[in-house]
């Protein structure tokens, strides 16, 4: 007993060294002086930080470094190679195709370069969950309430892998200190095992959950039965989507065992088993007062157009802390510095010489041509507009005065586009909302980009590479001031918004059941927030395609496109579109932007590629580190690495 006791402790301390720091929030809370795992659970109190450590594994999704999905993807183009000052996330460097076997960038598997160990996650989580029973004064239904955190934290932590790794070990329980070294040399399970154990623990894990945080000022971020049937109709998705569900492409893939990993057989009975969790997961919501944010003014004498009301309902919906929509958001992943790397330098002509705003994160054209035509259709299908000439100039009009600076010369892309385009992107010429000005009878800030003007590169650390920036991420009570003074409002980092929801519940109901009504309204839901019309009107009256969506395959092209604009920025689109097996398509090209150092109208509005992306079978999944192949023998490296 003793020397499992002294094993532990070793773990405990290990943490130390695995990438975590201490911090003031709650969920962050890691044991200090904990020499045995009978003193961690001896007392509630030291059991909460116990569970808090638990938690602290959770990755800081709202921080450039922290959110590999957006580090590693293609929705920004950062400044390359990286200079002194400027945002340096080890993940940018698998978007420059770098990664590789010997010291994978990101490593989760380990916890290192850039990583926090998922397994060291897993292991902790076992710990807990194997001593909570022990503690003296907790009450039964409390202890099964934490336990419930617990089982949802490890569902997590193996979705989390699953997602990057594909096929991996299940640590279902912690390996007793007299296991033999053959013992230790576990195998990586076949994806469908590893779905199921996933989805087993969050079911576990749900009935025990409370419904709705009781104490908010508490206990904010604490999993609640919403957070977990989410996550759940989430984690059914993926396993019905074409990259883990009927993919012949792994289907030599086994282990030295001769277990196949992937099943080449397709089961679309897994959509069904997805749109059921789904709308469990919307009825738990909606039972707790959940619903699409809409804003609402503070200050009446402040005058706002409906198309600002429009666009502060989309950029608030992840910026307003706590609002109706979100479902889960992470009070120990606060977003500031996707905020100062997002807000333009120069923005405020009076400040231009403040460069603690970098305005670093530059969304590429094909972002930005992603995003629909004010008609709620893609721009190649529209079929009133002038997307053969959309890289032509045009000269704003006083109409046009809620997005665009009167008078000012830009391109034809930034033209007619949706509501959605303009409360997620800046853009030269553009008009930016908030930053202490929110009188739109008032001076409204915009940007003024071509070479020597104040929004130009005029240092190297702090200026946009595509001539476009993040607006989705900037809270629009940011102020800039004198000097490098900047005035951030934080707010924790939405991991789950309704809106993600109800178009997973759209993607499940079309690929099981094709084109029905529920679909289509789910899907309209969150277009009518977005200022847009149904898909239904928009494609009948503007598509040079207007039956698209009456088919599966067509309604399937409009949702993932659906997805790709709501969630934009938000870390889905880089899974998005390789469970979807479209990646190949979509990230094999040039990441381009504006000729960004010419002064001249029809010189800046040229474009321009940065670098090139590639991506083959080998970028589904990221490569185990070679070392871990030769210590363990049974583990088998990912295809094409």
């Amino acid at each position: 007993m003793k020397l499992k006791k002294s094993l532990l402790y070793i773990l405990i301390a290990g943490m130390a060294g695995s990438g975590m720091s201490s911090c003031k929030k709650y969920l962050d809370v890691i044991p200090d002086n904990v020499a045995t795992i009978e003193n961690a659970f001896a007392m509630r109190k030291e059991a909460e930080k116990y569970l808090f450590t638990c938690y602290s594994y959770l990755p800081s999704h709202g921080t450039i470094g922290g959110n590999v999905a957006l580090a590693a993807g293609d929705e920004w183009s950062l400044i390359w190679p990286f200079v002194p000052s400027a945002a340096q996330p080890v993940a940018y460097n698998i978007a420059q195709g770098l990664q590789n076997i010997n010291e994978p960038y990101v490593n989760f598997w380990d916890g290192a370069n850039g990583a926090k160990s998922m397994f060291q996650a897993l292991r902790d989580c076992n710990i807990f969950l194997e001593n909570i029973n022990r503690v003296p004064d907790m009450d039964p239904s409390e202890k099964a309430r934490w336990a419930g955190e617990v089982k949802f934290l490890k569902a997590y932590y193996h979705f989390y892998l699953l997602r990057l790794y594909g096929p991996i070990p299940l640590i279902k329980t912690n390996l007793p200190i007299d296991a033999t070294s053959e013992q230790t040399k576990v195998y990586r399970e076949p994806v469908d095992s590893c779905f199921k154990y996933i989805a087993q623990l969050l079911d576990e894990a749900t009935p025990v959950l409370p419904e709705m945080l009781a104490n908010l000022a508490a206990e904010q971020g604490r999993i609640t039965q919403p957070i977990a049937l989410a996550m759940k109709a989430k984690v059914l998705v993926y396993a019905a989507s074409p990259l883990f569900n009927g993919n012949s492409d792994f289907s030599g893939f086994m282990d030295n065992r001769k277990i196949p990993l992937f099943n080449p057989q397709k089961d679309d009975t897994k959509w069904q088993k997805a749109a059921d969790a789904c709308k469990a997961a919307i009825d738990m919501c909606h039972s707790q007062g959940m619903k699409l944010y809409v804003y609402t003014q503070n200050v009446a004498s402040n005058f706002l157009s409906p198309q600002q009301y429009t666009e502060m309902s989309i950029r608030n919906s992840m910026c307003d802390r706590w609002n109706t929509e979100q479902i889960w958001a992470n009070p120990n992943s606060m977003v500031n510095d996707l905020q100062v790397n997002s807000i333009p330098r120069g923005l405020d002509p009076q400040y231009s010489d403040n460069t603690s705003p970098k305005g670093q994160l530059a969304p590429p054209i094909r972002i930005v041509e992603m995003f629909y035509t004010k008609n709620g259709v893609p721009i190649n299908e529209d079929k009133t507009y002038p997307y053969s000439t959309r890289y032509n100039l045009r000269t704003a009009v006083t109409a046009e005065k809620t997005d665009f600076e009167d008078g000012y010369v830009t391109a034809v892309l930034n033209f007619d586009r949706e509501p959605r385009f303009y409360a997620d992107l800046g853009f030269d010429g553009g008009k930016w909302y908030g930053q202490g000005k929110y009188d739109e009878k008032g001076t409204i800030l915009s940007i003024k980009a071509k070479k020597g003007q104040p929004a130009s590169q005029q240092v190297q650390f702090a200026y946009s590479t595509t001539g476009y920036w993040i607006k989705k991420y900037v809270h629009f009570q940011d102020v800039i001031g004198a000097s490098s003074t900047l005035t951030i409002q934080q707010y924790p980092w939405p991991e789950f918004r309704l809106a993600d929801l109800y178009l997973l519940y759209a993607e499940a109901l079309n690929e099981g059941n094709g084109p029905t009504g529920e679909a289509l309204d789910y899907i309209n839901r969150v277009r009518s927030r977005a200022g847009l019309a149904t898909v239904e009107n928009a494609w009948t009256n503007f598509s040079n395609n207007p039956a698209k969506f009456q088919t599966k395959e067509g309604l399937r092209a409009i949702i993932h496109q659906e997805r790709n604009i709501e969630m934009a920025f938000e870390g889905q689109r880089f899974y998005d579109i390789r469970r979807w097996k479209e990646a190949p398509q979509i990230i094999n090209g040039p990441i381009s932007g504006w000729d960004i150092q010419q002064s001249a109208n029809e010189s800046y509005y040229k474009v321009k590629p940065i670098y090139f992306q590639t991506f083959s079978l080998k970028d589904y999944f990221w490569p185990i580190r070679d070392k871990n192949l030769t210590i363990n023998r049974n583990l088998v490296q990912n295809p094409g690495w």
